[in-house]
């Protein structure tokens, strides 16, 4: 399908990126703008992590680990291996290769580049033509409040504790101090259709509307601002966004109570055909085959999105 519209996509990791590479098998590239959370990066071994971002650039140049979904194919952990010889509590899965990306992220960094040119230059070097954005240049970490062991940085709460500690709150360190890069600002401006990936809607999703004046300029756009559920049949397809649901109070885990959390930031919704069929009062919604086990998958989701949005704007 030829569209003669720019598409803004607002993704996390593994299944934001899965949309996000449908979309770019049938769009001109120039059509395309990622746009990715940053909440879940860190600093490890002195090194910036950007975990989000670094999912969605192996994902679109073809290079990430078909079986995890993220990391990079064919990867090995030597480095890896040696650092827990020295007896270190090696939690957080680095591969060879992978640390090389974050060897030049973060020398450009030091180097004085911001973190939008950083991606741009990696992106640029993996043949990536669409345009790959992080959220803010300013460093805004997730932090998770537990029962169990009070405030974790998101990874050793996502990755070291493999998120089972009971979540009762979520806030986003610095958010206050971030800024909309002019290119997020652009790219948002000249949208003819804003997307909100499969992503969890509170850990991947929210710290992106939270950068200030982000959530305003996505309002200020009249045109089809559509999210696709995480949730089917009452459950994630990755990840843990359904007991998140469950902690923070939601009566119900659900595609519709995904749509109802999203709220007036979007005016349509695709969930799966696996969930009943439910309405609210001004959104558009549709029951589509959400699952994207392959690239054909991908691609026919997006495609179906797109001539579906079609339909009704």
């Amino acid at each position: 399908m030829a569209l003669n519209q720019n598409i803004v996509v607002i993704v996390g990791g593994v299944g934001g990126a899965k949309l996000a590479l449908g979309l770019q098998m049938i769009l001109p590239p120039e059509q395309l703008t990622v746009i990715v959370n940053t909440g879940d990066d860190f600093w490890h071994y002195g090194l910036r992590i950007c975990p989000d971002i670094d999912t969605v650039l192996y994902t679109l140049s073809g290079r990430v680990d078909p079986v995890n979904g993220w990391g990079l194919a064919e990867d090995s952990r030597t480095v890896l291996q040696a650092l827990t010889a020295y007896g270190e509590d090696t939690w957080f899965g680095l591969g060879d290769k992978d640390l090389a990306t974050h060897l030049l992220r973060t020398q450009m960094l030091r180097d004085g580049h911001s973190l939008t040119e950083v991606i741009a230059h990696l992106a640029k070097v993996q043949a990536i033509q669409s345009a790959i954005l992080p959220m803010t240049d300013e460093e805004v970490p997730t932090i998770v409040e537990t029962a169990e062991y009070g405030e974790l940085a998101f990874q050793e709460y996502f990755v070291k504790y493999r998120w089972q500690p009971t979540v009762t709150k979520l806030r986003y360190q610095n958010m206050e101090q971030a800024s909309l890069n002019p290119t997020i600002i652009s790219a948002l401006h000249n949208a003819d259709m804003i997307l909100f990936g499969p992503s969890n809607p509170w850990l991947s999703i929210e710290p992106i509307l939270s950068v200030p004046g982000l959530r305003d300029a996505i309002l200020a756009r009249d045109v089809p601002r559509v999210a696709v559920t995480p949730i089917v049949g009452g459950q994630a397809i990755k990840g843990p966004a359904a007991k998140l649901m469950a902690e923070l109070g939601y009566d119900e885990v659900s595609a519709q109570s995904v749509a109802e959390h999203y709220g007036a930031i979007i005016n349509g919704f695709v969930y799966d055909t696996s969930d009943a069929a439910f309405h609210i009062a001004g959104l558009h919604t549709a029951r589509m085959d959400t699952i994207m086990k392959n690239n054909t998958d991908k691609a026919r989701l997006a495609q179906q999105m797109l001539a579906w949005i079609k339909e009704w704007n």
